[in-house]
């Protein structure tokens, strides 16, 4: 008789967003992270925020029973102050906590954001706009600006971004410029944004002549590519705590 093997559980996944004061936002924030529960039978999944709303992330962690590993996956489009700081340092209060890579920038974030654009009626002579939150961390920053490249490379045009907070240029000013340089095309607002809410009022009303949705459209299915990231950047942090 074979004896039985004991299995260690998987670590818990801890899908952390910003945080925000918006229902339709939060409600979107919420789907995903159901989403993410019903594609990963056998992972305890748990919500949290690093600001805004509760749990945060020390309430959460402290929430996990004695011994167990965790993985943090920050929902969020790029690495800054957030995660390289917050979310690390409330990692390392407690052990057997790894924090996992940023959403983006990530390719299918870039198919996204062209379904989106698409959606809003996008014209091959429109001039394009990436409304991303921004970021006082040069990283978040470079990782926006890489987006854009990208984003350019899949829509065959140049794209320019600009910055909701903390960073420039600003939305308001990066959508007058490419105005300015584009005077007989309709700018487009592609809204680098994960959810409906403060940010992503903001994004419509820089200026552009069509904003598009985020990048969870507000009573929209899921994608299944945000899904799929979250899922990716929680097994690659696990392989990679395994490994050490």
């Amino acid at each position: 008789m074979t004896p039985a093997v004991a299995t260690l559980a998987p670590p818990a996944l801890l899908a952390i967003s910003h945080g925000t004061s918006s229902p339709s936002g939060a409600a979107a924030v919420s789907a995903l992270v159901d989403a993410v529960t019903d594609a990963s039978p056998g992972v305890a999944v748990a919500g949290g925020f690093v600001d805004v709303q509760q749990p945060d992330v020390p309430t959460v962690l402290g929430g996990l029973p004695a011994g167990a590993q965790a993985v943090v996956v920050p929902l969020l489009l790029s690495a800054g102050y957030h995660v390289h700081v917050d979310l690390a340092q409330d990692a390392a209060a407690f052990d057997g906590v790894t924090v996992a890579g940023a959403l983006g920038p990530d390719d299918r974030l870039v198919t996204l954001l062209g379904r989106r654009l698409a959606e809003s009626g996008l014209r091959p002579d429109d001039a394009v706009v990436l409304a991303a939150a921004g970021s006082s961390d040069a990283r978040a920053v470079a990782d926006c600006a890489e987006t854009a490249l990208r984003l350019g490379d899949l829509l065959r045009r140049h794209v320019t971004v600009g910055y909701i907070s903390a960073a420039s240029p600003r939305l308001a000013d990066a959508v007058a410029a490419t105005r300015a340089a584009h005077p007989y095309c309709r700018v487009v607002v592609a809204s680098y944004l994960l959810a409906p809410g403060y940010f992503a009022d903001l994004a419509v009303a820089a200026g552009g002549d069509v904003t598009s949705a985020p990048l969870l459209a507000s009573g929209a299915r899921v994608p299944t590519e945000l899904v799929d990231i979250v899922l990716d950047r929680y097994a690659d942090a696990a392989a990679t705590r395994a490994s050490a």
